[in-house]
Order: structure tokens, then sequence, then C-alpha cells
């Protein structure tokens, strides 16, 4: 996705992170990660579909704490996929905005991003 068609602001983060598609829990590198996904590198010899239902688990070491994304495969390029987030518990929720609050370094961009993602996924039915 070209950088001009984003909407939030992507930081670089390196933590272990997993992908649990079905059964599979597969070691991934985490890249990068905004509000709304994040840019993992796969092992080789994995193969992933667009639009797969997926759980980004991102281990912080600290205090076991965990971001817990449930998501989908958005895109794929060569070994990199664009996981795209659809909620979060609100630990998680928490811990993944003090996260993008420390690495943007200005909580009103932070509190910017925010609403536009709470204006973007509106009610549930």
């Amino acid at each position: 996705m070209s950088p001009d068609r984003r909407r939030h602001a992507r930081i670089a983060f390196a933590s272990p992170a997993f992908l649990l598609v079905n059964a599979d829990e597969i070691p991934v590198r985490l890249l990068d990660i905004s509000l709304k996904g994040a840019l993992v590198e796969l092992p080789p010899g994995v193969a992933l579909r667009r639009g797969a239902a997926t759980l980004l688990r991102i281990d912080l070491g600290q205090d076991d704490q965990q971001i817990r994304i449930e998501a989908s495969i958005a895109h794929l390029e060569d070994r990199l996929v664009g996981v795209a987030c659809h909620t979060m518990d609100i630990d998680s929720a928490t811990l993944l905005r003090r996260l993008v609050e420390l690495n943007l370094g200005n909580p009103e961009l932070v509190d910017r991003e925010l609403s536009a993602l709470i204006s973007t996924q509106g009610p549930k039915p």
C-alpha cells in the first residue's frame, strides 16, 4: 500500500510475534505496527492467502504482556504480509495505544488517530 493511502502512522517495532491461522501458530518478524494494522515478515516456505482470518499476537516481554489483535491478511508481497486489524480487547488496545504514543512522541497525534479509527469502524450491528 502506498504511504499516501495510509491514514494511521506506522512505527517500526521489533518484538516476537505470531500469526495464528487456523490451528497453526506461525512465528513472524514484526516490522512495523499502527493502530489499524501491522507489517510482518513470514519465515521461508510459509504461504498464506489474502483475506484469511488470523490472530496477531505480539509478545512485549514485560510481565507476560501481549497485544492480541483479531485481524485478516490484507496484502501479500513475497514474504511480507500486511495484517489489517479488526478488533482487540481493551488491554491490548491500551498497550498498543501506549506503544504508539511513546513512539510518536505526541499524545495529540495518537488521540487524532484513535478518533479516526473509531469514526471509520462505526457501531456494529
